[in-house]
């Protein structure tokens, strides 16, 4: 017996609803899909705990009450179950033009394309697609894939049937439609951080700033008065006031005095070095124009990773780079990433150049990363232990020193 699975259903699913398999467009394997013939076709997502924490499902039939006077066969089919893992299978509806792809890029690849009616195309994946056939005697499911197909083949009229030829040029259209639609607002976070944001962000430079200044000892205080913090400058003029008051009055000859005033005369123009390092922000910023142009592109490579094959989607995108002016202009896209390409190299010759205690910053980037890695480890280590029975960790403290191993007695003689 199979073990159980935990699917989420959409609620307008009727009961005529089944999962079957069929192709699956960018991998041309059979894919299990949940077909309704009243509001179309779903594709399972699955959602999985890490490995690193595993979990798993605690399942009840409905019916468990109601075992009095079954077999076992339907205690079986009744009873409760713990499952393995924790894997959750959610249906989220798919474009069936997806779906159809496998079948127009196979009648695509001869030099002479014809235009073939709609059971031609899809004979050409009835050996691939173990329940297709089934699928197509329902009759909306028919009628929706053949208008899905339209919108990216030629269509032509023969006689009482509806007639298709496949076009890269409307596929390219409405896959460039659809990548606009997510684009419109932000991707979900994860996509929006790693694939625009982190791609988009200008280098930051740090520039170290020194500046000696000549003023009066009197003028210091009021010239540092107004910073938060107070400078090191400022605790080394006050310290030496201090350390000249002291003297003054601890000095009971008149001519010490006056030396000790010619000292303080003498020192009350001090010179004053200010160093201070400030991390400047490139003044460079992406535009909304260029954050939406990325998006755009995001979206595009992510349908067609998902859904497209690769040697199509390949040919999609060399056809929506070349064609800039009609779909989409990535040209400011394209300049302002060369400009931060440009920006980062030379960063990082500058500060190769400028830091002379880099060696040491690699080294406590290389401690850093060390102890990261130890405490990854015992991290790891913990949670081995933790999933240990008693028992086990009982056996590992035997003394084993002398003892033959099992497979000592299975060696040949």
């Amino acid at each position: 017996m199979n073990p159980p699975k935990v699917f989420i259903l959409p609620k307008k699913a009727t009961e005529e609803a089944r999962i079957v398999s069929l192709l699956n467009p960018r991998y041309a394997k059979p894919t299990r899909y949940l077909v309704c013939p009243e509001t179309g076709i779903y594709e399972f997502t699955r959602v999985a705990a890490p490995k690193t924490t595993p979990r798993s499902w605690l399942m009840e039939c409905s019916a468990t009450g109601a075992l009095a006077g079954k077999t076992d066969a339907d205690r079986v089919e009744l009873g409760t179950y713990i499952t393995k893992g924790a894997d959750l299978f959610v249906a989220t509806p798919i474009d069936p033009l997806f779906l159809i792809l496998p079948a127009l890029a196979a009648a695509s690849k001869s030099e002479k394309r014809f235009f073939l009616c709609s059971d031609d195309h899809f004979d050409s994946i009835l050996q691939d697609s173990p329940h297709l056939a089934e699928v197509l005697r329902w009759e909306n499911v028919r009628r929706l894939l053949e208008s899905r197909m339209a919108a990216a083949c030629e269509t032509s009229q023969g006689g009482d049937e509806l007639m298709f030829r496949f076009s890269e040029e409307k596929l390219l259209n409405e896959l460039v439609s659809k990548a606009k639609k997510m684009a419109d607002q932000p991707l979900p976070k994860s996509m929006e951080d790693k694939f625009v944001t982190k791609v988009l962000e200008a280098p930051m430079l740090g520039m170290k700033r020194e500046a000696t200044l000549s003023i009066p000892q009197d003028q210091s205080e009021s010239v540092l008065a107004p910073e938060s913090e107070t400078t090191p400058s400022t605790v080394e003029s006050s310290e030496s006031q201090s350390s000249t008051a002291s003297l003054v009055s601890a000095t009971s000859d008149p001519s010490e005095a006056s030396t000790a005033a010619t000292s303080v005369t003498e020192e009350s123009t001090t010179t004053t070095t200010i160093t201070a390092t400030e991390v400047v922000a490139a003044t460079f910023q992406a535009s909304e124009e260029i954050t939406k142009l990325q998006r755009l592109r995001t979206a595009f490579q992510f349908i067609c990773s998902s859904y497209v094959m690769p040697a199509l989607a390949a040919e999609l995108k060399t056809m929506l780079e070349e064609r800039k002016s009609t779909l989409a202009d990535f040209a400011p896209l394209d300049d302002y990433l060369a400009q931060i390409a440009k920006m980062r190299q030379d960063a990082l010759a500058a500060r190769s150049m400028g830091d002379y205690s880099r060696k040491r910053a690699v080294d406590d980037e290389e401690a850093a990363e060390r102890a990261e890695k130890k405490r990854k480890k015992e991290e790891e280590d913990k949670r081995k232990k933790a999933g240990q029975s008693r028992g086990v960790r009982d056996l590992q403290k035997v003394n084993t020193r002398g003892m033959k191993k099992m497979s000592d007695f299975f060696k040949k003689k």
